[in-house]
């Protein structure tokens, strides 16, 4: 029983100073302290950095956000008037195309009340021959 109380008075210096030499004398690092203020106890973790993205295009990197707002705008802006020459050139067509389909039924319009003329004058001169007296066998 005696041989624990012997471990158990081993004096602190001794261990710290097996400690020491046991790690081959390596350099300590300093641990760096995070935003939050904890330290993570790991002397070969690193401290966290932003990502760098590699793959974004270069404008995105080196340009302003009110230069890229700006060119954002005068591409919308030529969108729109494109859209809006688009836009009239359609309707010109259209209207075009509706003042050919108004000329188009008045000549229509027209031919009828001709041919319903014609139809009309043949009758009246039908009308005629029978007060007559003629027929078709005396007037052919």
């Amino acid at each position: 029983m005696s041989e624990p109380a012997l471990s158990m008075d081993l004096p602190a210096e001794s261990s710290a100073a097996s400690t020491s030499a046991a790690a081959g004398d390596l350099p300590v690092v300093p641990l760096a302290h995070s935003a939050s203020g904890r330290v993570s106890g790991k002397a070969w973790k690193v401290p966290k950095s932003a990502t760098v993205r590699s793959h974004l295009p270069e404008g995105v990197k080196t340009k302003k956000w009110e230069e890229r707002m700006e060119k954002t705008k005068k591409e919308q802006a030529m969108k729109k008037l494109q859209a809006e020459l688009k836009q009239d050139k359609k309707d010109d067509i259209k209207r075009r195309r509706d003042i050919t389909l108004e000329r188009k039924k008045a000549a229509e319009e027209r031919q009828r009340l001709e041919e319903a003329k014609a139809k009309m004058g043949a009758r009246k001169a039908a009308r005629l021959r029978r007060r007559m007296g003629r027929t078709k066998k005396i007037n052919q």
